[in-house]
């Protein structure tokens, strides 16, 4: 009798108590329908406050399908996601959220398309999500068109961290452990053949979002260095565009002096062109140490995460 292929569920948590349930209930009848195939479900508990930890060691006592790993502090999806991956056995892996914005019933589909027509990863983005308010909505689709343009890989706008994965293309995401990490461009760095599936995300089943704006600016940034180099050449494209100005001005003050005489230019004036080239700077100075902030992080080789529990020694 052949062995069954194994399908790893990997879902990071943060404060989760109230999800964790429900979506345990669904992706089990998922399991449930899928009897061709094994599962494991990879929950990473990121130092949650709240009872997310008993639930899981709960879960795990019951089903012995359910794995977990529990973080000495809160690290980060990031690091949630790379976690998972890394202790995922499963032929095919798949990244989910526990509240239930990703519906465990796709992974069916996403199974099957791999199956059937030969994709390395299926993935899902938004055409709309109503979890969002119309400013996060256009902010989000501005972002999204913003990192797609600058950054050196392709990347989805809406794309969702919900996607199936081949061990082959998991290896190869594991194969760079960045400290900081940037998963949704890694999917892009990668390549393989991927199939995007277009739904429209509904809104949490329990529990409040844990990303507040000021994650979602860090996020941001994040993307934008992880890769992409253009904000670096701002400051040469800053210096050259001074450089042209101030030439082009002083053409035009001796010019002016020459034909209609009197005062070259006034004191209040010039306090504004100083303030302003001197803002100029400052952000130009600011980019670089972002750049250079992340490549001391880099070379210290922190551990992405510490691992303080598992389902092997929980309590």
């Amino acid at each position: 009798m052949l062995k069954k292929e194994l399908i790893s569920i990997v879902v990071p948590c943060y404060n989760e108590e109230e999800s964790i349930p429900i979506f345990y209930e669904e992706i089990d009848k998922v399991s449930k329908e899928m009897k061709n195939v094994d599962f494991e479900f990879m929950f990473v508990n990121d130092g949650s406050k709240d009872k997310t930890l008993e639930i899981l060691r709960s879960l795990s006592k019951k089903d012995k399908r359910v794995r977990y790993i529990s973080f000495s502090r809160n690290f980060g999806k990031e690091p949630g996601m790379y976690a998972g991956l890394k202790n995922a056995k499963g032929d095919y892996v798949a990244i989910m959220d526990a509240d239930l914005q990703d519906p465990p019933i796709m992974v069916k589909t996403m199974y099957e398309d791999i199956k059937n027509e030969g994709y390395d990863c299926v993935a899902l983005y938004t055409k709309s999500h109503k979890g969002y308010n119309f400013i996060r909505k256009g902010l989000t689709n501005m972002w999204y068109k913003f990192i797609d343009k600058i950054s050196t890989v392709r990347q989805m706008p809406g794309a969702r961290d919900f996607r199936l994965m081949t061990r082959q293309m998991v290896d190869s995401i594991l194969a760079m452990p960045e400290y900081n990490r940037y998963t949704k461009g890694m999917f892009g760095f990668v390549g393989f053949d991927t199939k995007w599936i277009a739904y429209d995300a509904p809104e949490r089943a329990a529990g409040t979002s844990k990303f507040n704006v000021r994650k979602l600016i860090k996020y941001a940034m994040e993307g934008i260095v992880a890769f992409s180099t253009s904000p670096l050449e701002l400051a040469t494209r800053f210096g050259i565009f001074f450089i042209v100005v101030s030439l082009l001005g002083t053409i035009a003050v001796i010019v002016k002096s020459l034909v209609w005489g009197g005062a070259i230019i006034d004191l209040p004036l010039l306090a504004c062109v100083i303030a302003f080239i001197s803002g100029i700077q400052l952000i130009t100075t600011g980019i670089i140490g972002i750049y250079l902030s992340k490549m001391y992080l880099e070379v210290k080789h922190r551990p992405i995460y510490i691992e303080k529990e598992t389902e092997k020694s929980g309590k």
